[in-house]
């Protein structure tokens, strides 16, 4: 890097699949102060262009290909395409050849072959910066108009991840740690590469999926292989699993004997799943809180702080040290315990918080601070209990307003996850005349189950009746092979509302299969 010119301050925008050579990439920008922005691998062309003319990088740094479980992801074609629409070149693009899956040809001039570069490079000192430097920026998924790249300073970050490798997962230096997320989204920012790093965990990178590479024993089979001791995944992940393997019988082959503890977030997590983990891999298994703008846990059940192991059901933790988090309603006012509000945290953010938006502070005091002055506006809902505990039901715009009545998407879906024939689902706001907006359920069968779909969906319907009560009024859904999620785990849910609701949508470049979209649209139409 430093042979072509890239120094303290500067961009370097990272196009990479979950390969080492990615981790190395990372480390060595924060080596020489250059800031880095590492865009998810296979990322379309269009939204990586929004992105590299955002950034306006000195280096580009790619592969040749990724691995998907069906196919080759073609980096450089889709880097090519980006490169054609952007206003801000790149000096110079630095290719990695992936041994065995081909060869790409080179731009003469501008690019760059990974091996020949390093065996030309030499050791550089490492760079003094500032406390707050930024470290890198990161793109949140779904963005629209100017894009919203957090900036991450470097120096509160390095010290909250050190602190929360123990504190919050329990971990001691020496063991073995896997956070089963993707490079390009904050978990694997803080979790696959800086966090254990610094604290002196083997960090484990996995290039696969839960399932399918090759089936729903995956997770257990690395679990086992590398003795991993805690583990981090999100509830998507582990409902993949049990749809296909509800038993967990290809997972049971294999011995856990240093797997302790395991950890869920991304998401909100349904007390079946939860359940079901904690009896297939036999250990605590703790859901907790945070956001790409908080860069680690909001609230938590901090293991290393003596927190219990076994707290109450649909929980996510209580406050880390640092945040001050409350429960506000539309007038700013402090709710009562179980009142579902808007989730704050109290001013000022602890160290390692997001410092801005790169490019864009009038953004960012806009989106964040102006809505409840005096509190960062997490634009998630939910309640605390007597005792402190945080349940994360739904973002604040997925609270469905059913005459009049504030009514949680989460709460509903968790309510159907408890229904055994359900492997998972979605629930969203239907326009209604008469009602304003009223519950509409997407689900997804588990394998073999042969109950007629109408029968299935009356039990379901009785039995939001009977937790959530007939305020909810719901009573529409109906069952389809597949839903649509970000590749981070996240339903699309407005885009799911407008198309239940027969109006134009949005798929955000963000969905791993956009043809799910089309499968629901046939299905609405044949009902």
């Amino acid at each position: 890097m430093i042979r072509h010119g890239v120094k303290k301050g500067d961009r370097v925008v990272i196009y990479m699949p979950m390969i080492p050579q990615t981790v190395y990439c990372m480390l060595a920008c924060a080596r020489i102060g250059a800031i880095h922005s590492l865009i998810f691998g296979g990322f379309a062309s269009k939204e990586l262009s929004v992105r590299i003319d955002h950034a306006k990088p000195k280096l580009i740094v790619t592969a040749s290909f990724g691995v998907e479980p069906k196919r080759k992801v073609e980096y450089i074609s889709l880097l090519e395409a980006a490169l054609a629409r952007v206003q801000s070149k790149p000096d110079k693009v630095l290719i990695y050849q992936r041994p065995n899956l081909g060869h790409v040809p080179l731009t003469k001039g501008r690019d760059l072959d990974w091996e020949e570069e390093l065996a030309k490079a030499q050791c550089s000192k490492c760079v003094s910066v500032p406390s707050d430097h930024p470290l890198y920026i990161l793109y949140t998924s779904g963005t629209t108009g100017l894009p919203k790249g957090v900036v991450r300073p470097t120096g509160g970050y390095a010290v909250m991840l050190n602190w929360t490798m123990s504190a919050v997962y329990g971990l001691k230096p020496g063991e073995v740690w896997w956070a089963a997320s993707d490079l390009g989204w904050v978990v694997g920012h803080s979790y696959i590469c800086y966090g254990p790093l610094l604290h002196g965990n083997t960090t484990v990178l996995y290039e696969g999926k839960p399932v399918g590479t090759p089936d729903a024993g995956a997770y257990f089979r690395v679990l086992a292989e590398h003795e991993v001791a805690a583990f981090f995944t999100s509830p998507t992940a582990i409902r993949a699993i049990r749809q296909q393997d509800p038993e967990a019988a290809l997972g049971k082959q294999y011995s856990l004997k240093r797997f302790r503890m395991m950890f869920v977030a991304g998401e909100h997590c349904d007390v079946d799943t939860l359940e079901w983990s904690k009896r297939v891999f036999k250990v605590p298994v703790l859901d907790h809180w945070w956001q790409t703008e908080s860069g680690s846990a909001i609230t938590a059940s901090c293991i290393g702080l003596g927190n219990s192991t076994t707290p109450p059901p649909g929980q996510a933790g209580k406050p880390v040290p640092g945040y001050n988090v409350m429960i506000l309603d539309e007038n700013k006012k402090p709710v009562k315990a179980k009142t579902l509000g808007n989730i704050v945290v109290k001013l000022p953010l602890p160290p390692g918080a997001f410092s801005g938006l790169w490019e864009n502070q009038e953004t960012f005091q806009k989106l964040y601070f102006q809505k409840f002055p005096g509190y960062y506006d997490t634009m998630d809902a939910g309640y605390m209990d007597e005792d402190g505990y945080l349940y994360v039901l739904s973002r604040a715009d997925d609270v469905i307003n059913v005459a009049g009545h504030r009514i949680s998407a989460g709460a509903i879906e968790e309510c159907i996850l408890f229904h055994p024939a359900v492997a998972d689902c979605a629930v969203v706001g239907q326009e209604d005349p008469l009602k304003g907006h009223v519950p509409f359920a997407l689900c997804v069968l588990k394998q073999g189950i042969k109950t007629q779909e109408s029968k299935i969906l009356q039990e379901i319907v009785e039995r939001v009746r009977t937790n959530i009560g007939p305020v909810a009024a719901f009573q529409k859904g109906m069952f389809v092979t597949q839903l649509p999620k970000t590749r981070s785990g996240k339903i699309p849910r407005s885009a799911l509302s407008a198309l239940v609701s027969g109006k134009p949508y949005k798929i955000t470049p963000t969905i791993e299969d956009a043809s799910v979209f089309k499968h629901i649209e046939e299905l609405l139409k044949k009902n």
